[in-house]
């Protein structure tokens, strides 16, 4: 029987792709207070400019594009603000809302995505600035449908060490609790998914970071407005390119560098140029845009060689975007009146900021017993991207790419929008910050999970 000789390739896509940047750097002296343990309140200094990437991939015989924005920004406070954005720009820029994915790289030190509140210092600036991001986002899209070209769009798989296990057992024997920060004892994802587009001719035009790690190695006492370690890991891949570096947050939920909440820029730096590096690393190990690496022959040389060439292949240019929902229960919290009251009533900085944020959630939820958590995917080729508006633990993308082995599955947290973690069900036995965090019970990541495999499925049909 014939056997179909062995060969390595990529997942592909060709067809055409624009890009396009805008600077969407808050003013000094905006709110800016995104931890609970905060002194200050608005940001006196920026570390590095906040970035918002448009991405626009077309079939080469016309139809709809996809739309994929990537910006420098922490989360939406509450969830209805992302929804009133959102249906202005799809309105602006008469797109599907299957079509379009806003993503947040999730820094922690941007001035928070919030209606303006009269009773925080700088909080004046928002309502201006986050015009600013809208005309930026109708701005990028534009641009990037204006000099869309012919490309080919390429993923692989390499590895980076940055990103840790952020579920750390309390040490202090009283303390029957797990805190958030570097624990040594368990092992992160590492996998990094690199996308790289390629002209026509050859030249690297873009590419697309895929990694699980949270930018929180800026904190409480950091008063700078930064990407935090994006700003880096895109100056390291652009400056070794010469080509514009998208970052897609992965699934981040449980993953974050193992030094944090720091004050100092450079440690951010550090980890970007750690990623970026990886991400070299990865890109070079590519096999040249258009082709795969087939068997071809043996030579006898002393030993049987062996011989592997690249042979020209046929690249794929098939769409499509689905958006499906997960139905997830909700806990039995208080009513946002009555978080709202509790609100007014606390005299601790801390607990007052986190009730706030809690208030925000339950708002957006509303008062009902599930929510429909919309699911986003797209094929793009022979890849699936995929992802949700909540913080995923990063079981879930090692879970999808082990039943998709053959695919680049490009996993993505606060995509259009942002409303709480996803835990896995045994940590709802335990006394950790994201299933307190969560506005949903016990079972949402793996209801998630198979709605996202299901979704993939039928993409792949």
């Amino acid at each position: 029987m014939n056997q179909r000789p062995p060969a390595r390739r990529h997942s592909s896509f060709r067809g055409r792709i624009g890009i396009a940047r805008e600077d969407i750097t808050p003013p000094l002296g905006i709110y800016s207070r995104n931890w609970g343990a905060a002194k200050h309140d608005t940001a006196d200094s920026i570390h590095r400019p906040l970035m918002l990437t448009a991405l626009t991939i077309a079939s080469s015989s016309g139809g709809a594009p996809l739309v994929l924005i990537d910006a420098d920004l922490g989360w939406w406070r509450p969830l209805d603000l992302f929804h009133r954005f959102q249906n202005r720009l799809l309105n602006e820029l008469s797109i599907e809302s299957s079509r379009f994915i806003f993503a947040l790289s999730h820094t922690h030190a941007a001035a928070p995505l919030m209606e303006v509140d009269s009773s925080l210092p700088g909080s004046e600036l928002l309502g201006p600035w986050m015009e600013h991001v809208f005309q930026a986002t109708v701005s990028a899209v534009g641009k990037a449908l204006a000099n869309a070209d012919e490309a080919i769009l390429d993923w692989h798989t390499g590895k980076c060490g940055l990103a840790s296990d952020r579920d750390f057992q309390d040490p202090d024997p009283n303390a029957d609790r797990v805190i958030c920060g570097f624990n040594p004892d368990a092992a992160a994802d590492d996998t990094l998914l690199i996308g790289r587009i390629t002209t026509a001719s050859g030249t690297v035009r873009a590419t697309l970071v895929n990694y699980a790690c949270h930018p929180t190695t800026l904190a409480w006492e950091n008063t700078s407005i930064s990407p935090d370690y994006i700003g880096a890991m895109r100056e390291t891949m652009e400056g070794a390119t010469g080509a514009t570096a998208f970052f897609l947050q992965g699934m981040s939920g449980d993953v974050a560098p193992r030094q944090q909440y720091v004050g100092d820029v450079e440690v951010a730096d550090r980890h970007g140029r750690q990623l970026g590096f990886a991400a070299l690393a990865t890109l070079n190990d590519m096999e040249p845009a258009g082709s795969l690496l087939c068997f071809d022959e043996v030579i006898e040389s002393g030993a049987p060689l062996a011989v592997w060439r690249h042979r020209p292949r046929e690249i794929p240019s098939e769409l499509g975007a689905i958006e499906v929902s997960a139905d997830l229960q909700l806990k039995n919290w208080p009513t946002a009146d009555e978080l709202e009251q509790q609100r007014l009533s606390c005299d601790d900085r801390a607990l007052e900021e986190r009730l706030r944020r809690q208030q925000e959630i339950r708002r957006s939820l509303g008062d009902g017993s599930s929510y429909p958590l919309p699911v986003h995917a797209w094929r793009i080729g022979d890849a699936i991207l995929i992802g949700c508006a909540g913080e995923a633990y990063s079981q879930l993308q090692k879970q999808l790419r082990s039943c998709f082995p053959e695919t680049a599955v490009i996993c993505m947290n606060l995509i259009n929008g942002s409303v709480g973690y996803l835990p896995p069900a045994e940590l709802y036995d335990v006394d950790v910050y994201p299933v307190w965090q969560t506005p949903f019970d016990r079972g949402c990541l793996e209801r998630v999970s198979v709605t996202m495999a299901n979704a993939i499925k039928e993409l792949q049909a």
